[in-house]
C-alpha cells in the first residue's frame, strides 16, 4: 500500500497571520488539542509556495567575525539584528521593508536575529519566521523573548505559561524548536525563583527550545541570573552612555561561560549622532510614548538618559569619534557615529554581540559594516568615559 501524498496548503500571508493569531490564543477554544494541531499545521505552511523542482536561490553573505554565544555554543556575528522596530513599535514599517532589512543584515554576514513575542504582538516573530522559510535563512540563529504578554507578576512565570508561550513563538517562527527563549525582563523576583529554572530546564528536555537566557534591567538581576547553571545568555543594556555593565557583569558572565548579548547600543538612535532637542518622534514610536517610562522600564528609550543631556552628550561622542586617531589604526573609509559607537560595545571585554535596530537594509549595512572596523584607540576610550563622567554618570550608575 502506497502512502498518500502529503497535500501542501497554500494561504495568503493575511490569512497566515491571522490563523496563526487565532491558534496562539488559547481563549479561543476549551478544546487544547484542536489548538495544538492548528499549530502544527500552520508550522508546516509557508508562503509564497514553493514552485516543485525549485531549489532555493543562495544568498551571497559577507563574513563577519563570530564569536561563541555562551552555553548555546554556537557561533554568531559580533553585530546581530535586533527587530523590536520589525513589530512597528518604531513607527510604521511595511513587511516588505521589513523583510529587506533582514536580507540586507544576512547578506552584511549579521547570522543572529533577537526578537520578542511582545513586539507587535507576534509580527516580527512572524516576519522573522516567514523569511528564515523561504530562501534566505540558513545558518541564522534567532533568539526570542517572552513574558510580556501578560501582567508582570511572578505567579505568571509557570511552566504552563512557559509552554503555551513558546508554542505560540514556534508557529510565528516556524520552528519545532527554538534556538534561545530569553525571559523578557520580568518582576526581580523571577530571577532568584528555583521554580522558574526547573520550568526552563523541562522546556529544554522537551526540546521545546535549545537553550535559555534572561534579559534584565539592572546589573544586580543579571548577577542573579548568571549564577544559575542553566543560563546560556544575559542581555542587558551596554552602550557609551550605559556603562554600569563593566563593572561586574562582563567579568562574571565571561568566567561563568555565559553569552552577553548587548542590546540599545545606540541608546535608541542617541548615539547615531543625527537628532536635536528639536527632533520630534511620530506619536506611535516609544521615543514619544515612553520617554518618561509611562508604558514601560524608561531605561529602554534613550537608555534612561534625560533626552537634551543626551543630545549634548551625544554630540561630543560624535566629536570624538571624527578626531585623527580615534581609532587604533586607520579606518580606511569615512566612519558614521553609530558606527563608531557600535564597536565600543564589541570591543568590551565579555560582549558576545551587539544587536543594533534597523528601520532599513542602509542602516542593517552600516551597522554591520561596524564589525570590520578596527579598535577605538586608548585615547579615544579615555575621552567616552570622561564624558560619561561630566553628563550622566550620577544619574545614570546607580539606577541600573
Amino acid at each position: 500500500m502506497t502512502e498518500p501524498k502529503k497535500m501542501t496548503l497554500r494561504l495568503d500571508p493575511a490569512v497566515h497571520d491571522a490563523l496563526a493569531r487565532w491558534a496562539s490564543d488559547e481563549r479561543r477554544s476549551t478544546n487544547a488539542q484542536i489548538v495544538f494541531l492548528l499549530r502544527r499545521a500552520l508550522a508546516d505552511v509557508r508562503w509564497p509556495p514553493r514552485q516543485a523542482g525549485r531549489r532555493r536561490p543562495a544568498l551571497r553573505s559577507q563574513n563577519m567575525e563570530q564569536r561563541v554565544l555562551g552555553k548555546t555554543g554556537r557561533p554568531v556575528s559580533i553585530v546581530g539584528l535586533g527587530t523590536w522596530q520589525l513589530g512597528a513599535d518604531w513607527g510604521s514599517v511595511t513587511e516588505s521593508d521589513a523583510l529587506a532589512v533582514l536580507r540586507a543584515a544576512v547578506e552584511s554576514g549579521v547570522t543572529f536575529f533577537d526578537t520578542a513575542d511582545v513586539y507587535g504582538d507576534g509580527r516580527s516573530e512572524r516576519v522573522i519566521g516567514r523569511f528564515l522559510a523561504d530562501i534566505y535563512g540558513q545558518g541564522v540563529t534567532v533568539a526570542t523573548k517572552m513574558g510580556r504578554r501578560v501582567a508582570q507578576v511572578p505567579e505568571n512565570y509557570t511552566l504552563a505559561n512557559f509552554r503555551a508561550w513558546t508554542d505560540r513563538s514556534r508557529v510565528n517562527l516556524g520552528v519545532d524548536r527554538l534556538d534561545l527563549v530569553q525571559l523578557h525582563c520580568p518582576p526581580t523576583p523571577v530571577y532568584s525563583s528555583d521554580a522558574v529554572y526547573d520550568a526552563l530546564d523541562t522546556l529544554v528536555a522537551e526540546e521545546r527550545i535549545a537553550a535559555y537566557g534572561v534579559s534584565v534591567e539592572t546589573c544586580d538581576e543579571a548577577l542573579a541570573a548568571i549564577s544559575r547553571p542553566g543560563v546560556a545568555t544575559v542581555q542587558i543594556i551596554l552602550n557609551a552612555f550605559r556603562r554600569k555593565p563593566l563593572d561586574q557583569v562582563l567579568p562574571a558572565a565571561a568566567a561563568a561561560g555565559v553569552g552577553i548579548i548587548a542590546r540599545v547600543p545606540l541608546a535608541s538612535g542617541l548615539l547615531s549622532g543625527r537628532y536635536t532637542v528639536d527632533t520630534v518622534f511620530s506619536a506611535d514610536d516609544h521615543r514619544t510614548y515612553n520617554r518618561h517610562g509611562e508604558a514601560f522600564d524608561v531605561g529602554e528609550t534613550f537608555s534612561g538618559v534625560d533626552y537634551p543631556t543626551g543630545v549634548r552628550a551625544a554630540a561630543e561622542f560624535a566629536a570624538v569619534a571624527a578626531e585623527p586617531g580615534a581609532f587604533a589604526t586607520d579606518p580606511g573609509a569615512a566612519v558614521t557615529t553609530a558606527q563608531a559607537a557600535l564597536r565600543w560595545v564589541t570591543q568590551q571585554p565579555g560582549v558576545t554581540t551587539v544587536i543594533p535596530g534597523a528601520r532599513d537594509p542602509g542602516q542593517a549595512r552600516q551597522n554591520a559594516t561596524a564589525a570590520t572596523l578596527p579598535p577605538l584607540s586608548g585615547h579615544a576610550l579615555g575621552q567616552i568615559e570622561d564624558l560619561y563622567d561630566k553628563y550622566l554618570r550620577a544619574e545614570i550608575h546607580p539606577r541600573w
